[in-house]
């Protein structure tokens, strides 16, 4: 990094406590993926600098107080911490501000990441003498750390493929325990249980829903019902910070309806043309592309859909029933530096659609060994996008309403699993969950 960027001060905050109703009852603790990723000091209050003309790093913060360890209990030192990760030189957290001042009025540019945080915010005001509406981040810096962060190490494999095993058994024990009659919240407790017995967190909140066409849903007081569809979204996370994200849609009965497992199919069908499509030197977005018309012609069978599928895709009519990208890269994130901006992460700089559905795919493009994804394609039926579309007369040469309208009930169906493009193709991570309408009906058994 500090030969790509040559000169300057490369400035990493990272997060502070943060409180949720009053500042002793806080959030639980997670540190900056980039500062995790650089220097492995999970604990508040801390900031680096490394300094490349001196060819030094140095940590700021302190040490814990007697106030602090009454509470907390006996640590090592900020000193200790430091050493153990290589870094000789600590400095009091007051005397950051002094360092960057003198490093400016040597002529040193100081190079930062954009904030996705308040506290960051405000600490740019005061060390940077930037404004919010000012706060883009140093190009450079940002697109050095994407170049390291995107390419997932031997050792982040490892690590990596220990989320996604936790995060199949809490899907796969998921799958199996769902019965009617149950609350949707009685899911997730037991989705939550099985990663924190293996001694993981949650990679992000979970989505167990019997609405699944609302595509983050993270409401459940619901009651689960016979003939219902129940789409689960999670993943674990493990001490490292590294994460998993799959997710699995089930019946609530034993068996998939006709209706269903008519569509079921479909998805399963674009979720394997996209595993099968994975290799180095491929652009995600020409999977992206293969997937939905895969679905479009699927649906077109089934009477929802017209026309050519390549002219519905060119003009956006798929996005009715996928309104969202089909993957995107993962690892000390669950969407891996999205805090950097997905045109440098997804796209490498290129620009983005600005058509809907299309302007929601976070990864386009050419596939890299080394690079962390997830697939995960979709079908919904969203009625108030049905009804506006309608309303509008959009795309009414691709798209049937009169049939699409008798779906408005059915819900959504989205499996996911992740992948590491290897030299010669891929290699899913983590244990298998199941996919087909087989496998998930012999699960549920």
């Amino acid at each position: 990094m500090k030969k790509q960027i040559g000169s300057g001060i490369l400035l990493f905050l990272g997060n502070d406590e943060c409180g949720i109703n009053y500042e002793d009852n806080t959030y639980p603790y997670r540190q900056d993926s980039t500062f995790l990723y650089y220097f492995d000091l999970s604990y508040p209050g801390l900031a680096d600098v490394i300094d490349i003309e001196e060819d030094k790093e140095i940590i700021f913060g302190d040490e814990l107080s007697i106030d602090h360890i009454v509470w907390m209990g006996t640590q090592p030192t900020l000193s200790e911490k430091s050493h153990q990760v290589g870094v000789e030189t600590i400095l009091p957290s007051r005397k950051l501000n002094s360092y960057l001042e003198k490093a400016a009025h040597k002529g040193q540019r100081i190079h930062y990441l954009p904030p996705y945080r308040a506290e960051y915010r405000l600490k740019y005001i005061e060390l940077l003498g930037l404004f919010p509406n000012d706060q883009r981040g140093s190009v450079n810096f940002i697109r050095s750390v994407i170049n390291q962060r995107n390419y997932k190490t031997p050792e982040e494999i490892v690590e990596i493929e220990k989320a996604c095993d936790v995060t199949a058994d809490m899907h796969i024990a998921a799958m199996k325990y769902i019965r009617p009659g149950m609350k949707e919240y009685e899911v997730v407790s037991l989705l939550q249980s099985v990663a924190t017995a293996a001694g993981c967190s949650l990679s992000f909140p979970i989505i167990a829903t019997i609405n699944g066409q609302t595509l983050h849903n993270h409401y459940h007081g619901n009651t689960i019902r016979e003939g219902e569809l129940f789409l689960i979204d999670a993943g674990a996370e493990t001490e490292m910070g590294y994460a998993g994200d799959m997710s699995s849609t089930i019946p609530v009965g034993k068996k998939f309806t006709t209706l269903q497992k008519e569509i079921y199919d479909i998805q399963v069908a674009s979720h394997l043309t996209a595993v099968n499509a994975l290799k180095p030197g491929i652009p995600y977005m020409e999977i992206y592309d293969s997937v939905c018309k895969v679905i479009f012609n699927g649906l077109k069978e089934l009477g929802f859909t017209r026309g050519d599928a390549d002219e519905a895709i060119r003009a956006g009519a798929h996005a009715l029933f996928m309104p969202h990208g089909l993957g995107y890269m993962m690892g000390l994130d669950v969407h891996d530096m999205e805090n950097l901006g997905e045109l440098w992460v997804g796209y490498n700089g290129l620009p983005k659609s600005t058509q809907f559905g299309r302007k929601s795919v976070r990864l386009a493009r050419p596939l890299e060994p080394g690079f962390v994804l997830t697939v995960e394609p979709g079908i919904y039926f969203i009625p108030e996008l049905i009804e506006l579309w309608k309303s509008h007369q959009k795309f009414t040469k691709f798209i049937h309403y009169n049939k699409v309208e008798t779906y408005k009930g059915f819900g959504g169906i989205r499996n996911e699993e992740d992948y590491l493009i290897t030299e010669t193709g891929a290699r899913r991570l983590g244990k298998k969950i199941p996919l087909t309408t087989e496998e998930v009906e012999a699960l549920r058994q």
